[in-house]
């Protein structure tokens, strides 16, 4: 799908980001309509809720899969088309990683979504300390709870709202209140940010 907007175009590719084929074949796409990709944001997740006593070693497994792999597979597919095209001497090249407060706090029935979020946290630091020289910049952003398709039925229940209740302002964030950060650290303003994580949660970790 191609749409054009004040001047703008996007194509949409199906991608499944466990799959190293899949992710070659998403960034041959994009370099064939638009060139090298200069820009990564990796925001695919799920999350398998649930006790740590009840929940399968699959569901684990997929979780780490989704969030870690996922996010590794794309990053590294799209620092190594940079580097081959020079980003090292023109100095732009972005990556941002979505993670999450629960990477930091203790959230019960989380097990593998948390652990897999600390996960890319820290390999996102490793990764900006290995392209550092190459002209990259790799950071994270943490959201804090977002009404999404993954939580809509918990913050629906009397215990989700009572969740809510409990954050100082009372209430869910706006997908759009990440708009900025991610904005900033996709640009040439945040050419000397990378290896940071920035918490945007509505003091919800307060």
């Amino acid at each position: 799908m191609k749409w054009a907007a004040e001047g703008l175009q996007a194509v949409a590719v199906p991608m499944d980001v466990t799959d190293e084929k899949s992710t070659k074949n998403a960034f041959d796409v994009a370099e064939r309509e638009f060139g090298t990709v200069d820009t990564i944001v990796a925001n695919a997740g799920m999350n398998p809720a649930g006790s740590a006593l009840t929940l399968g070693a699959d569901d684990f497994s997929q979780a780490l899969d989704v969030n870690v792999r996922g996010v590794f597979l794309t990053a590294r597919e799209g620092a190594s088309r940079l580097i081959a095209a020079g980003s090292a001497e023109r100095g732009h090249g972005r990556v941002v990683i979505i993670a999450s407060i629960t990477a930091k706090q203790v959230s019960a029935g989380l097990g593998p979504y948390s652990a897999s979020k600390a996960a890319v946290v820290q390999m996102s630091k490793v990764l900006a300390r290995e392209w550092a020289r190459q002209g990259i910049n790799v950071n994270t952003i943490s959201p804090g709870y977002i009404r999404t398709e993954l939580n809509t039925a918990w913050f629906d229940s009397d215990a989700g709202r009572a969740q809510i209740a409990s954050f100082p302002r009372r209430r869910l964030m706006d997908i759009s209140d990440l708009d900025l950060a991610l904005l900033y650290l996709c640009s040439d303003q945040s050419r000397g940010v990378t290896g940071t994580d920035i918490t945007i949660d509505d003091g919800q970790s307060l």
